[in-house]
């Protein structure tokens, strides 16, 4: 029997309604998720930043720390009319801010969330959200704190990345910080952590509603790794403020170790200056100040090592074969040869190596320069310097130590070709001869000279001079730090010079003033003469003479002689490091006293 067609169609309308209806219910009732689309109408991925990992001085005292901050994020197009005068109230902004900020955003995209002032404190966060303006939030951040406001040069800036960041690793997105300089850049990938992710319902006004799927989909950021530096926080202070209205470097190895207990660029800056709302204008101010408190002497300046590398010239002529520690020569306020003259200061004549040392006679050691290149046995002065520069080379010198530190420089040793290139290949020794005390074309580092002086203490060897002691509490800085780096010259000619040094400081030479009773520090002057003004004041320093804590070069532009002014800053923070106290204050105000004229730093 067929049915009627009226029976039919009411049959299809009702099963069409109940399929509507039981659909209906599915959406709004039973699927929670579809329900809070229909509400809420968006879903925003949060982006979690994870802290940066905190930086420790060597003895658990905190260098860079990290603390709460937020950016406030803008979706242009949520935005609905808001008050703003409370708006720039409670946020700390100008109406011309807000009015480019919202600008810059309208231009990037009027959908994609992007920040619209960056690192606003909790307290301004809290009362930002008392208003809820739709269409802003905040997202959570980390900024740096720095407790003892030093070591600038040392711990470096994070910034915020660019495109060239973003196309060399693909972890890092526009709005992401970065380490920009020092440890942070150094470390980067150890002190980054890892970002997570956060699903949030919001309502149409932006408003967050809840996490989506009771955080199914959420990651939580992993926390950037601790470091534990080298630096002696205490050490790194006291030796910037002894270095305050004098431009040069500070800088201490461990020599049992290499690792660097202090680096001093001066002027330095306070890396407080690099965070937070004021950091693009405090940039600005630090890059043209004339002074470059942002570029880092100790590892980036090339000097002329003045007297300090008459050491060198001796160690290398004893290896050569063409010295011996007895043997004498005459200084008559100088070295004297032909219409060439190489002056001296006034001291007893002849003499021998120790005493050579000792009172930084400039005869004595173009004698033995001169005799290591016309050395016999190479038939050639060129060979003999060849001989001579290779020696060099050995200690350090002219080239990168390969340390963990970025920014680091070769410094440089003049070749031969060098000599034939501006010579056309007629030199010979005299034309090279201010090179044996440490003048001419020789560049080095503070950093270089500081690990020679190491090398000296350790009696031929050295460490890879290193910033990073420990990372994330475990004893596992690269192997390459461990491995002992030799010179080319016999360590039984070392321990002459360790105790020339300190016979320099304890018996009578240009280093008496370094002396502290009941220490024995072994030191070396440096006077390095300069085109451009005063000479420079440098001082090379280890401590005690056997089994040596602490190796020193301290090098200060235009201070004049060596022990003027470098000589008492080496002395003092030597003290300090060896006996936790300093016994003359006198000592301590003549140098935080001492104010050096640089006319060609003037604004």
């Amino acid at each position: 029997m067929q049915l009627p067609r009226e029976y039919i169609l009411r049959f299809v309308v009702v099963l069409t309604s109940l399929i509507i209806v039981v659909r209906l219910f599915q959406l709004q009732i039973v699927d929670d998720s579809y329900k809070a689309y229909a509400e809420n109408n968006a879903l925003r991925k949060m982006v979690q930043y994870p802290p940066r990992g905190e930086i420790y001085d060597r003895n658990g005292l905190f260098l860079a720390q990290s603390k709460e901050a937020y950016d406030l994020m803008v979706i242009p197009r949520d935005l609905k009319p808001f008050d703003t005068v409370a708006f720039c109230s409670v946020v700390g902004v100008t109406r011309e801010e807000l009015v480019e900020g919202l600008a810059k955003a309208r231009s990037y995209s009027s959908r994609r969330p992007s920040v619209l002032f960056k690192q606003l404190s909790k307290e301004t966060k809290l009362k930002f959200e008392e208003y809820g303006f739709p269409g802003m939030y905040t997202q959570f951040r980390t900024i740096r704190s720095y407790p003892y406001k030093t070591a600038g040069n040392i711990l470096g800036y994070v910034g915020e990345v660019n495109a060239d960041h973003i196309r060399e690793d693909n972890y890092y997105k526009s709005g992401d910080y970065i380490g920009l300089a020092g440890i942070e850049r150094a470390y980067e990938t150890v002190l980054r952590g890892n970002k997570g992710v956060k699903m949030e319902l919001v309502d149409v006004h932006g408003m967050p509603k809840g996490a989506y799927a009771d955080g199914l989909y959420d990651t939580i950021a992993v926390p950037g790794t601790s470091i534990v530096s080298t630096i002696d926080a205490r050490l790194q202070l006291l030796a910037e403020e002894l270095m305050e209205g004098k431009i040069g470097s500070v800088l201490a190895i461990e020599p049992a170790t290499g690792e660097i207990l202090v680096m001093v660029s001066s002027p330095t800056y306070n890396p407080d200056k690099l965070i937070g709302r004021d950091r693009s204008k405090n940039y600005r101010e630090l890059a043209t100040d004339p002074r470059k408190p942002m570029f880092n002497r100790a590892v980036m300046a090339a000097y002329p090592p003045g007297s300090t590398f008459k050491i060198a010239t001796g160690l290398i002529g004893l290896q050569e074969g063409v010295l011996t520690p007895s043997q004498t020569y005459p200084c008559s306020n100088g070295y004297h040869f032909g219409n060439l003259h190489l002056g001296c200061h006034s001291h007893a004549s002849p003499l021998d190596l120790s005493f050579a040392i000792q009172t930084s006679c400039n005869a004595y050691f173009c004698y033995v320069y001169r005799n290591i290149l016309e050395n016999r046995r190479y038939g050639d002065v060129k060979k003999g310097f060849d001989a001579w520069r290779k020696h060099v080379l050995s200690f350090g010198f002219g080239r990168k130590l390969e340390s963990d530190f970025i920014g680091e420089r070769n410094g440089n040793i003049p070749s031969r070709e060098y000599y034939d290139r501006m010579y056309n290949g007629r030199w010979n020794s005299l034309t090279t001869l201010s090179l044996a005390i440490g003048q001419g074309e020789i560049g080095v580092s503070p950093l270089q000279l500081a690990n020679f002086v190491a090398t000296v203490a350790n009696r031929g060897y050295y460490y890879i001079p290193h910033i990073v002691k420990r990372i994330d509490g475990k004893d596992s800085i690269d192997v390459r730090f461990r491995q002992k780096q030799y010179t080319d010259i016999d360590p039984k000619y070392f321990d002459i010079f360790a105790e020339a040094m300190w016979k320099g400081v304890h018996v009578g030479g240009t280093s008496m003033r370094a002396m502290v009773p009941g220490l024995d520090i072994c030191g070396k002057t440096g006077t390095a003469e300069n085109g451009q003004g005063a000479d420079h004041s440098t001082f090379a320093a280890f401590a005690p003479k056997d089994h040596p804590k602490i190796a020193i070069s301290v090098y200060v532009e235009h201070g004049g002689f060596g022990a003027s002014i470098a000589l008492p800053i080496a002395s003092l923070l030597i003290e300090q490091y060896l006996t936790d106290t300093i016994t003359r204050p006198a000592e301590v105000e003549y140098v935080k006293n001492k104010r050096i004229n640089y006319p060609q730093y003037a604004k």
